[in-house]
């Protein structure tokens, strides 16, 4: 049966999305406290909570594997949702508005994961979870340095554009896991 890339990225979205949204309507947008150093932080701990539970082959608290990568998901979009907020002094943003902004960041991030599934021809179909975890945490760790030297690169992208490809590997990792 041949992939539909499209169709099982769309699926982990629209989990990863209701569960957003429910979490927005339940605490509503108590995130926008953090600076984006401490989201950057957050994806962090669950990325090597991932390496731990992978290399350990438990968990003590019982949130398994596919729910910390949903994190991860949802933290990027956070993430990149604080970078073009960043001037805007509201804690509270009405669901409606995040929804907006969430499915612009992820209609965006789809786009670019396109145009690397092609360039790349669905490599990532071939590789390990783990080695999608250990990408997530080496594109953080580019991430904290990037926010160490106050946002400047000399040759290598923004941290806008790691937090997609953290987004992406993460799914991927998602729809490798079965998830829909």
């Amino acid at each position: 049966m041949a992939n539909n890339t499209a169709a099982e990225y769309e699926a982990v979205i629209r989990v990863c999305r209701d569960l957003f949204l429910k979490k927005t309507k339940d605490y509503g947008t108590a995130w926008r406290i953090l600076r984006i150093t401490s989201i950057t932080d957050q994806i962090f701990i669950k990325a090597q909570r991932i390496r731990t539970l992978e290399e350990k082959k438990i968990s003590k608290v019982g949130e398994d594997i596919a729910s910390e990568y949903i994190g991860i998901v949802n933290y990027c979009i956070i993430a990149m949702m604080q970078l073009v907020l960043s001037e805007d002094p509201r804690l509270e943003i009405p669901v409606e508005e995040i929804e907006y902004l969430f499915d612009q960041k992820i209609n965006l991030t789809q786009e670019l994961m396109f145009a690397k599934n092609h360039d790349y021809g669905e490599a990532w179909r071939d590789m390990r979870i783990s080695s999608l975890t250990d990408l997530i945490l080496m594109k953080l760790l580019r991430v904290k340095q990037i926010e160490d030297n106050a946002g400047q690169t000399l040759a290598s992208e923004g941290v806008k554009a790691n937090y997609q490809d953290m987004l992406n590997y993460s799914v991927f990792a998602l729809i490798k896991l079965g998830i829909k």
